[in-house]
């Protein structure tokens, strides 16, 4: 299926949807397509980011961020990723992507996503987002105000806090 046609059919999906609240897990049920393959016939290494994104669109609209973000003029910034590829995900297989909001500090949000099939993760990885506006990046705590939520994040996970320490081994 069409990646434009995917990010669609996950927003009007979405919108009959359960509100989320920040934190909160969701799942999408999802089926590799012949264009998400690469040269070995499993679905690509790009592609497990690409189908993340539609996990975040998909919490954007349940969460009520997206109508907020138009209003404020604010806009979504991936600033990082790190995934571990365990097993090959073939054609036609239907498989379980699970996404979490799973901590945030004073402009990133730390989210996790696993791409599950028969009960075993195929690939796990964290990516890191934050919210762009007129003045740069906004404050989580204000981010959240304005979706009605508390911004008290939960603890962060070891491998959150080692993923934050090795890069800034990177770019130092």
């Amino acid at each position: 299926m069409n990646l434009y046609l995917r990010l669609i059919w996950t927003w009007l999906r979405a919108r009959f949807r359960a509100r989320v609240l920040p934190g909160a897990t969701i799942e999408l049920k999802l089926r590799v397509w012949p264009n998400d393959l690469d040269i070995n016939s499993h679905m690509n290494n790009g592609r497990y980011l690409t189908i993340a994104d539609l996990a975040l669109i998909e919490y954007f609209v349940r969460s009520g961020f997206l109508p907020v973000a138009l209003k404020n003029g604010w806009k979504p910034m991936l600033g990082g990723s790190i995934i571990s590829y365990r097993r090959g995900l073939k054609p036609f297989a239907s498989y379980t992507l699970r996404f979490t909001v799973q901590c945030w500090d004073e402009h990133w949000n730390y989210m996790r996503f696993e791409f599950i099939r028969d009960g075993r993760i195929h690939a796990v990885g964290h990516s890191k987002g934050a919210v762009v506006g007129r003045n740069g990046l906004v404050r989580t705590e204000d981010a959240f105000r304005a979706l009605g939520a508390d911004g008290t994040s939960p603890a962060f996970p070891l491998s959150v806090s080692r993923w934050i320490e090795t890069e800034q081994l990177m770019v130092a």
